[in-house]
């Protein structure tokens, strides 16, 4: 006799970016690679330009672009061990200060209600990792950056996950690992994500920028809204 597939399972999927942390993880990996003078004081400058305009204005493809680009620029060259070591420091350092309470604190509830967590982001691949890690959560995704020899070439592999990318890598995972997305659920502040949250039985708003605000108010989507003074209320 044929045998019964096994039960698909559930899992919640969250945008990292202004939905797990206030501003760009991206960003915050400058800081600290600033500070291990990785570049230079000018190029910190500029990224902190970027960063004030992602926080007022919200996620577009072009600052996505731009601080992706910028990024990548800052540990072209660079050993991994390098790398690893300073995705910790970033995670202490810049990270865990600037987490949204009350999403992490969603976020591992799934975990206690018997659902996997995943981080997917177009964040490099370690940032998204070593959050989850942190947290307690199932893993993370995120982009890839080439490696040759031991050493980073500042060059990705394949797309950033950003936008269709990253339904595509959540589609992916899903068959990979037996998950109902109709019975799961989704998170993120960006209308870039609309891909990812409408093919998911529970979309969830973060912050949402203005675009996302209005689909999410038009669909009945649930809207969550932090504000600055809960980062505090957490230190």
């Amino acid at each position: 006799m044929p045998q019964t597939p096994p039960a698909k399972i559930e899992a919640a999927f969250f945008d990292v970016d202004n939905t797990i942390l206030r501003g760009s993880s991206s960003f915050l990996f400058g800081k600290a690679a600033f500070k291990r003078k990785f570049f230079s004081r000018k190029d910190f400058v500029n990224f902190a330009w970027h960063q004030a305009r992602f926080i007022a204005r919200g996620e577009s493809a072009k600052t996505m672009t731009e601080i992706k680009d910028r990024a990548l620029g800052l540990i072209a060259g660079h050993k991994v061990e390098e790398l690893s070591v300073l995705t910790d420091e970033v995670y202490d350092d810049y990270i865990s200060p600037k987490l949204w309470p009350e999403t992490v604190r969603i976020a591992q509830q799934h975990i206690k209600d018997g659902r996997e967590v995943w981080l997917i982001t177009a964040a490099p691949f370690e940032i998204a990792e070593v959050i989850a890690s942190r947290l307690g959560l199932t893993g993370g995704l995120g982009t890839l950056i080439e490696r040759k020899d031991g050493i980073l070439t500042g060059k990705l592999v394949g797309k950033p996950l950003h936008g269709k990318a990253k339904y595509k890598a959540m589609k992916r995972l899903a068959a990979d690992r037996n998950i109902s997305l109709k019975r799961s659920y989704a998170y993120s502040d960006s209308a870039n994500d609309l891909p990812m949250l409408t093919h998911v039985g529970h979309p969830v708003v973060v912050n949402p920028d203005k675009v996302l605000k209005t689909h999410a108010k038009a669909a009945g989507w649930k809207i969550l809204d932090f504000k600055k003074r809960e980062l505090r209320a957490n230190k």
